[in-house]
């Protein structure tokens, strides 16, 4: 058998023909007819107030950071593991970052710890929908509310997953999601501001265009636009946007596709949980699965370094993740010192398997098989 990467993009098919449309269109700087098709489509499919498609998910972050005006001082409560685009984004407009630990369940921020790390400085909460999986946001909107904060979903891997029937990136006041080439869609590069709080909606576009109001004079709103604000080029080409469409075109195949490949993994490798030697995701009543990942977690560090050895000497790639925050060279001098031990055990003991649309049933069974002999030799 070949060797199984980690990752791999899939293409529908339609991405080069869409580009090859954008081109002829004689636009293809951003904010042309594939960035307008991308925008009414998550509006109409998810109820979002107004999408921005951005360059990133980490500019979605930074724009959603300058509109809540974050400043030097300010506190912002985030999960320590996650990747540190969720943190930098505030860090950069002067924020201190206060981590929270991760659930016990899952890699999820911990919903009882959030309160207890409220000050008078804090300003925001954002938390991580992590595998696609929701964070109880009933929960830290109350808090959230309780406490007059700000709550930006960091939704980068959450596209097309649920919370008790909403949109995951609907709940918040502000999302931010990823169409890096590691997510269900993709365009290479690429990600999309959300904003579910209409007071913001204005100042957004504002932002994305540099800090002028040329999206309100194309729009024949003004009859000549300016500096107004600080911004910068959050908007991506059309180029981005049209191989974009053609995977949103195709999501429900898409999203099919990866939840049989998730489940082919959960059922072959249950045993092993029921034998309590791993454990796999776990995902709450009130979430659904978007089949971004599939990870198990393991005993110890030793145990996974020797796991990853075994897969990687039968040509199978697999990975961990993140390594949590508070303990970061940039980061671990700002840290009050708190002991996030649940994020240190993921940091240890998560490792993500194989999984992109390509793979096959006997590529899965093969890996799983692989998987269930390192633990029963």
């Amino acid at each position: 058998m070949k060797k199984i990467p980690f990752n791999k993009p899939y293409l529908t098919g339609k991405e080069t023909e869409y580009i090859k449309q954008a081109v002829e269109s004689g636009k293809i700087s951003g904010d042309g007819i594939f960035t307008k098709k991308c925008h009414e489509f998550f509006e109409r499919k998810y109820g979002f107030k107004k999408v921005l498609l951005t360059t990133s998910c980490t500019d979605a972050l930074e724009m959603a950071a300058i509109l809540l005006d974050i400043k030097e001082g300010d506190e912002v409560i985030a999960p320590s593991y996650t990747f540190v685009s969720t943190v930098n984004a505030f860090v950069l407009r002067g924020a201190k970052i206060v981590f929270c630990d991760s659930a016990i369940e899952n890699p999820n921020i911990d919903i009882e710890q959030i309160e207890k790390l409220i000050t008078p400085k804090t300003k925001a909460i954002i938390p991580v929908h992590y595998a696609g999986i929701a964070c109880d946001m009933d929960e830290i909107m109350r808090i959230a509310n309780k406490h007059n904060l700000f709550v930006v979903e960091d939704a980068a891997q959450a596209i097309d997953s649920f919370y008790k029937g909403k949109p995951l990136g609907s709940i918040g006041h502000l999302a931010a999601f990823s169409f890096h080439e590691t997510k269900n869609i993709i365009s290479g590069e690429g990600g999309m501001l959300i904003i579910n709080d209409e007071r913001f909606i204005e100042r957004a576009e504002i932002i994305r265009e540099k800090g002028t109001n040329r999206s309100a004079f194309f729009r024949g709103e003004i009859d000549k636009y300016g500096w107004v604000d600080i911004g910068s080029s959050f908007l991506p080409s059309e180029i981005i946007a049209a191989f974009l469409y053609a995977q949103i075109e195709n999501l429900d195949d898409i999203q099919a596709k990866r939840k049989y490949i998730w489940n082919t993994y959960y059922n072959a490798l249950k045993p092993l949980e029921e034998k309590e030697k791993i454990k796999l995701p776990f995902i709450p009543d009130y979430a659904t699965n978007n089949a971004h990942m599939f990870y198990v977690v393991c005993k110890s560090l030793e145990e996974r370094t020797r796991l990853i050895a075994h897969l990687k000497t039968n040509d199978i790639l697999s990975v961990f993740h993140y390594l949590s925050l508070h303990k970061s060279p940039f980061y671990e001098n700002e840290h009050n010192g708190s002991i996030i031990p649940v994020s240190d055990n993921y940091t240890d003991c998560l490792l993500r398997l194989p999984m992109y649309y390509e793979l096959t049933d006997e590529q899965v069974n093969f890996i799983s098989q692989e998987i269930l002999s390192f633990y029963y030799k």
